[in-house]
């Protein structure tokens, strides 16, 4: 008996070192669920339905969003980031990943789950390199539905690059600038660069507000990000885009005014203007004659927060300048109204 309590105490207080180890280390497991339901007010929500050109949140009826699991290890001078998707909104976010598997002359593969894989070294208090693949550092929205206030995403956001694959070294210049700089493969090529070409990137901090760029020798897209604090209820975003694709060129603007009316719930507005010339990115889907085209998009979001889940009821309306949607008669429209419902769990 005096051997099993000895044992039994030796195992537990192996557990309890572990778990001071794994404490000390910062290793964590953190991530989201996420569903929705949705459905348009002016346009078929059958099998001729029809949905903005932006990404995600684009399925009619109850929907899936994504199963989104994130490991990371934080060391007082090394750690890294293992972020992995799954579901439609998942594979939306990591389209460029099938390279791989194309290359073999199969489909699928296990890269299409990968967000994110990188690994980082502190080499100085002032100066951090990553290494790997990691979400695209342009733009006011993110493709986890827990960073982003409106379930939906901007045009902005979905024509802009995702993510990228390569090296990047922050700089801390100051308490209030930062510098940013980059190597990588073409915009969304993550698993290896199918090219031999590469983009630069670089992106200028200061409180807040971020300045970013990234190019190639016959593209580039310049972008501001940045936000203020009004009071402590109400909080303005913004986001200016420009992205020059070898001719055909995109660029807009959002304003993103957020309310919090108590503890638990808040409710916010993106208004966003896009426009593309010379049939841009393709995301608006209807051009003039020259290849131009525009659209306002108007989304009313408010967000209810339950412990963990968070509830996202939201109003969105998409007017372009030519027909680039359906009305419930089939016939092209401009303008198209939608309905969404999100549930939200984070851990």
């Amino acid at each position: 008996m005096k051997r099993l309590i000895t044992l039994s105490m030796l195992f537990m207080a192996s557990v309890l070192f572990a778990q001071e180890g794994v404490e000390a280390a910062k290793f964590t497991l953190s991530g989201s669920i996420d569903a929705y339901y949705r459905a348009n007010l002016n346009a078929p929500n059958d099998e001729n339905f029809i949905a903005p050109g932006s990404s995600f949140a684009n399925l009619p009826g109850f929907a899936l969003g994504m199963a989104n699991v994130v490991a990371s290890y934080e060391g007082e001078k090394v750690g890294f980031v293992a972020d992995l998707v799954f579901g439609p909104r998942g594979e939306d976010a990591v389209f460029g990943s099938p390279m791989y598997q194309s290359l073999k002359g199969t489909f699928g593969g296990s890269s299409q789950i990968i967000n994110q894989l990188f690994v980082y070294w502190n080499v100085s208090e002032s100066v951090k390199l990553t290494f790997g693949n990691f979400n695209t550092f342009l733009g006011y929205e993110v493709i986890s539905p827990v960073g982003n206030f409106n379930y939906s995403t901007s045009y902005l956001f979905s024509y802009g690059p995702f993510s990228h694959t390569g090296l990047k070294a922050d700089f801390a210049l100051s308490e209030d600038f930062s510098l940013g700089l980059m190597l990588l493969n073409p915009t969304d090529m993550t698993e290896f660069n199918p090219s031999g070409d590469y983009h630069y990137g670089a992106q200028l901090g200061y409180s807040g507000q971020y300045l970013n760029f990234i190019g190639s020798s016959n593209t580039f897209q310049i972008d501001y990000t940045g936000g203020f604090d009004v009071s402590d209820a109400f909080h303005l975003g913004l986001n200016l885009s420009y992205a020059d694709l070898d001719g055909p060129a995109f660029y807009g603007a959002a304003i993103y005014p957020q309310l919090a009316t108590s503890d638990s719930f808040s409710i916010g507005l993106r208004a966003e203007y896009f426009a593309e010339t010379e049939g841009g990115a393709g995301g608006i889907g209807a051009y003039d004659t020259d290849g131009d085209g525009n659209v306002f998009e108007f989304t009313l979001t408010g967000s209810y927060i339950i412990d963990n889940l968070t509830i996202k009821p939201e109003l969105r309306l998409d007017s372009a300048s030519e027909n680039a949607f359906i009305n419930n008669d089939l016939a092209p429209t401009k303008s198209l109204g939608s309905f969404v419902l999100a549930a939200i769990y984070s851990f």
